[in-house]
């Protein structure tokens, strides 16, 4: 599915799609929680499934959750928006008075509209304040502000433990040289500059050298990674019995968390060999669907290069009640 939202220019590919929506089941009704809602495409895709069908639809960044509440409208009361962090699902539904949860799905990294954004500081194709805050209008710390106060020992640990980036510790260096000169890095191009030139870029490249910066960056200032684990067993505690749970990630660390996270919750023990009891909390409450993660075909990457690193995991809630252990 391809969509044009509200005004904006480019079409809106909902990731894996089709694979969500097979092993979520919307076609058979019941309530579906979209943790990052982003521009709703899976959100629409679920409601169009069934007319028993309901979402409610959490997002951290209030402007996706505005135009997704404009393109979900024609669903009435079957769609709920919520402006908050997915891994805060527990208090949410709480709140809201919401059980019997059918599916949870969450589309992990950045969105569309964020990533498309020429005032967000997501992507170094635009000139613009060095930001990346999901949430935009909150008072919490830009990438600028992270740069300017934290030592190049821990710049360098971010870049490469989040980016993968084997000189990490030369840009870092390099950003320290210029904020020591008088000259922090504020913009999304002069981020851009400096590391292509303390890494050195070819025309050839066929990835800018600032990408895994930019991405680890970014991964550091939302707290991409913190709390991921306690959300997939909240997810599952709050599913009913065969429900379902999706999650799409697009970095090889929120990946190794997610499929940790459910061999864990499908009773596979976590903790060394050699540990006299097991204390990872392991707990037979899943049957994991996904033995391996499912990825975009050659035909959905051509359409969508966005999708490339997509991987997709899943499990079915099993009849052992909630907070079961082994």
């Amino acid at each position: 599915m391809v969509a044009l939202v509200g005004g904006m220019g480019a079409p809106h590919r909902p990731v894996l799609l089709r694979e969500t929506i097979e092993l979520l089941q919307p076609e058979h009704g019941g309530l579906f929680v979209d943790g990052t809602l982003g521009l709703g495409g899976h959100s629409e895709a679920i409601l169009e499934a069934s007319g028993d069908a309901r979402v409610i639809g959490i997002d951290r960044d209030s402007e996706a959750l505005r135009w997704a509440t404009e393109r979900l409208a024609r669903f009435g009361e079957r769609f709920q928006s919520v402006h908050a962090d997915f891994r805060d699902i527990a208090r949410v539904l709480a709140e809201l008075g919401a059980d019997d949860v059918q599916g949870v799905l969450v589309d992990l990294g950045v969105s569309s509209l964020q990533f498309d954004s020429s005032e967000r500081g997501f992507s170094f194709r635009h000139d613009a304040p060095l930001d990346m805050r999901m949430n935009a209008e909150s008072d919490e710390e830009t990438v600028a502000e992270l740069l300017a106060r934290l030592p190049e020992e821990e710049i360098a640990r971010i870049i490469y433990e989040y980016g993968e980036e084997r000189r990490s510790r030369r840009i870092a260096r390099w950003i320290v040289e210029r904020r020591e000169r008088g000259e922090p890095i504020t913009r999304t191009g002069e981020l851009a500059e400096l590391v292509a030139r303390a890494v050195g870029h070819r025309k050839s490249d066929r990835m800018h050298p600032a990408t895994r910066t930019f991405q680890a960056l970014r991964i550091a200032v939302n707290r991409e990674l913190e709390g991921l684990d306690a959300f997939v067993d909240d997810a599952i505690d709050l599913l009913k019995k065969d429900g379902r749970f999706v999650a799409i990630s697009f970095h090889s660390l929120e990946d190794r968390i997610i499929k940790q996270a459910l061999r864990r919750n499908a009773g596979q023990c976590m903790c060394p060999k050699r540990a006299p009891v097991c204390s990872c909390g392991a707990r037979l409450v899943v049957e994991i669907l996904t033995r391996r993660p499912i990825v975009p075909s050659e035909s959905e990457i051509a359409e969508n290069p966005r999708s490339r690193s997509a991987k997709l995991r899943a499990c079915r809630k099993l009849d052992t009640g909630r907070n079961s252990g082994l």
